[in-house]
């Protein structure tokens, strides 16, 4: 193995993005630039953009969600976007939904490091969970899988009128195309694609906006969470494997 990467010194947007949580901020990136490279949880050659294309990429998506709504970061993984969220908007009640241990076991580290008593770790996948989970105002994604997969993981989890928020690239507009048929039938009634951090980034990040109505996750999916209610138990395991 070569020499391990350097982390940069955080540039001035991330300054003005974190503000006096930026302490923290750059504590996170050693975090990930250290054992997060070392437990396979991000690559070594990100390390030198971790600033860029993680942590401040992650961290504007905070100025698309409302106050004082509770979050759910489907599929997690190193806790990007929910950790950035969670420094920038205290006021969010965010749930990190991961379900590999090794990167649970990271999330505890530093949700306890970082003293972010708002946010909680839950190990599991969205299908596993969603009968246990209170539904969430927001659902949130990062680089998890295609939009109208994504969407079945994510949609079921929110409550009625909420809205997941996917961080995309320049394939967003495709993918939401692509996906129109899948998420309609999952009760989704407004999609968009939005561009935030404009001031701060170059580039903005890249943002797929999915609105739900009354009934959130379809038909199916109600019918899901009314049975294994009944059961008393957790829905089934079957079928594709979810975050």
């Amino acid at each position: 193995m070569g020499p391990q990467a350097e982390l940069p010194e955080p540039p001035p947007a991330a300054h003005a993005i974190f503000g006096d949580r930026l302490p923290d901020a750059v504590r996170y990136a050693e975090l990930l630039a250290d054992i997060g490279v070392g437990r396979g949880l991000i690559g070594p050659r990100e390390v030198p953009r971790l600033w860029e294309r993680h942590l401040l990429n992650c961290a504007v998506l905070a100025e698309v969600i409302p106050e004082q709504v509770s979050v759910c970061d489907v599929g997690s993984g190193a806790g990007l976007p929910g950790i950035p969220l969670a420094l920038v908007r205290p006021d969010l009640r965010i749930t990190l939904l991961e379900p590999l241990l090794r990167r649970t076991n990271f999330l505890h580290e530093v949700v306890e490091l970082l003293g972010l008593d708002q946010v909680t770790v839950v190990r599991g996948r969205a299908e596993e969970v969603m009968n246990d989970v209170t539904p969430v105002h927001v659902v949130t994604a990062r680089a998890v899988a295609p939009l109208d997969r994504l969407a079945s993981w994510g949609v079921p989890l929110l409550r009625p009128y909420g809205e997941m928020l996917a961080l995309k690239g320049d394939t967003a507009e495709q993918e939401l195309r692509a996906a129109r048929a899948a998420l309609a039938k999952l009760g989704v009634v407004g999609t968009s694609v939005l561009h935030v951090g404009e001031e701060l980034l170059d580039p903005p990040s890249t943002v797929v906006r999915v609105e739900v109505g009354e009934s959130p996750g379809g038909v199916r999916f109600a019918a899901k969470r009314a049975k294994a209610a009944r059961r008393g138990g957790r829905g089934g395991r079957g079928g594709r494997r979810s975050p």
